[in-house]
């Protein structure tokens, strides 16, 4: 799943239902050009019900691009990419996934979607917060109050009825895109909240599916708010196990354990740092759950949680700055990583409030993260307008086609716990990776790429589930991150 901007979103990825008649093909794509890339695509969209129950009241545009295969003779069944967050837009996406697909692209389509509230498909955006100070960021009370005027400005939109917008009926919609385009099948990439995506639309359509690759699972009945407060908890827990682990770590910081618990018990604490986006400097006053969404974003991408030793210990020091400029390096301001906060909401308070509540999940109060993530979530989804959610949604069964689950060893919100369970559930032919040094997310690293293209380019279903992992086996986790001004300055062997 992903995180929304600075705190809002560092607190903070059925019967069929009835679709409106698609276009052909022909009528709805038209040649394009998106951001940077020097290829010609094109682009497409189709007229949908808001409220798949009345085919006649109000309408959305679901917007989404297709890359075109590079060949002239190419494969019937193109490949779907299915964004995270949820909130983020998928045609935003389409260079990286280019970059990341180029070889299945050689002879398969690759169709993006903006699923409904993102991106052009009626988007759920809210205004940005780059405008605000630092300090006005981090307030979390004020951010929830921003979050409820938002909510408030959207629910005036024409379409604005938040009850919408959940997977199941952004699926009808997927599927609505397939039969626009003519393919009797299709292949599904999903990462993060995309996986939970693509698990619904292998439940609706289980033989439109020809296979399926999922990256990060977050199943249907994880429960967000209280699984990523555990998750983050136990991956902070295993940086900090392997630092102690770890020769030249422990050598420079040998009580970073201590250091960080030193650090909460100080808080709440005010530090004077500069304003990641202005270089101005600012006062600002860090507590518990500022910490917890400031460790958070580091600790998706290894290479960045490398450095969150050397952060925590300058912090508990009295010295924030490189804290918030590793909090700040995932930020959601980029487009192409920019979430939708009205979808997001609009998800999770319809999809994993309710089961919530109804388990009266809790986590422990000593962890940190339950006051950054699962506070700011019940109270937003306490009175966001929520759809309605078949009981059926959260169950998964055996999977006729193969689905290749890869899980990070180190990724603090999608962890293997998830993608063991569900490859359990899909049965026979589905096939769980874990690559135990990768964060959150794990086609992008090195040769996995090539592990997912000979998955979905293989003939059979057998040669499929038997394709060859062994080159991710190797990846090593990034040695801890000391500035060169501490290793000038420190002699060799000297404590921290």
């Amino acid at each position: 799943m992903k995180a929304l901007s600075v705190l809002v979103v560092l607190f903070a990825t059925v019967l069929a239902l009835p679709m409106a008649s698609a276009a052909p093909a022909s009528e709805t794509l038209r040649a394009c050009r998106l951001g940077a890339l020097r290829h010609e695509l094109l682009c497409g969209r189709l007229t949908r019900p808001l409220d798949p129950a009345r085919p006649s009241g109000p309408t959305i545009e679901l917007h989404y691009a297709v890359i075109p295969a590079a060949a002239r003779s190419k494969h019937p069944d193109p490949v779907f990419v299915l964004a995270g967050g949820p909130g983020q837009s998928a045609v935003s996406l389409a260079g990286n996934m280019l970059a990341l697909l180029q070889r299945l692209n050689n002879r398969r389509d690759l169709v993006l979607i903006d699923q409904r509230g993102t991106g052009r498909s009626a988007p759920l955006v809210c205004e940005s917060d780059e405008s605000l100070s630092l300090a006005e960021r981090l307030d979390s009370a004020r951010a929830i109050q921003r979050l409820r005027a938002c909510r408030t400005r959207l629910q005036a939109l024409p379409h604005g009825d938040l009850r919408f917008y959940t997977t199941t009926i952004a699926m009808a919609d997927v599927d609505a895109v397939r039969e626009a385009l003519g393919a009797p099948q299709i292949n599904l990439v999903g990462a993060s909240y995309g996986t939970r995506a693509a698990l619904e639309y292998l439940r609706l359509y289980p033989g439109r599916v020809r296979r399926a690759v999922l990256d990060g699972v977050a199943p249907p009945d994880m429960v967000l708010p209280a699984s990523m407060a555990t998750d983050v908890h136990h991956a902070l827990e295993a940086l900090f196990s392997d630092c102690e682990h770890d020769p030249a770590c422990n050598r420079r910081r040998p009580d970073l354990r201590a250091r960080w618990q030193g650090l909460l018990d100080s808080l709440p604490r005010e530090f004077s740092v500069a304003d990641p986006a202005s270089g101005e400097p600012t006062s600002i006053t860090l507590t518990a759950e500022t910490l917890g969404a400031a460790v958070r974003g580091p600790l998706y991408a290894p290479a960045l949680a490398s450095a969150l030793p050397f952060a925590i210990d300058e912090a508990a020091a009295g010295r924030a700055m490189p804290l918030f400029g590793l909090a700040t390096s995932l930020g959601g301001g980029v487009r192409a990583t920019r979430i939708a906060e009205g979808m997001h909401f609009s998800v999770v308070c319809a999809e994993d409030y309710p089961l919530w509540m109804l388990q009266k999940t809790q986590v422990p109060a000593s962890n940190v993260f339950a006051q950054a993530f699962a506070r700011p979530y019940a109270e937003l989804c306490r009175d966001w307008p929520r759809g309605a959610v078949e009981p059926a949604y959260y169950t998964i069964g055996p999977s006729a086609a193969p689905v290749l689950v890869f899980s990070g060893g180190l990724d603090p919100v999608t962890p293997p716990r998830h993608g063991e369970r569900v490859t359990q559930a899909l049965g026979a032919r589905a096939r769980h990776v874990v690559v135990a040094n990768a964060g959150h997310g794990v086609m992008s690293i090195g040769c996995a790429r090539d592990v997912l293209q000979r998955f979905i380019d293989a003939s059979t279903h057998a040669e499929a589930l038997a394709v060859d992992v062994a080159c991710l086996a190797g990846l090593p986790r990034p040695p801890a991150f000391e500035p060169a001004r501490a290793a000038a300055v420190l002699p060799a062997g000297a404590p921290r």
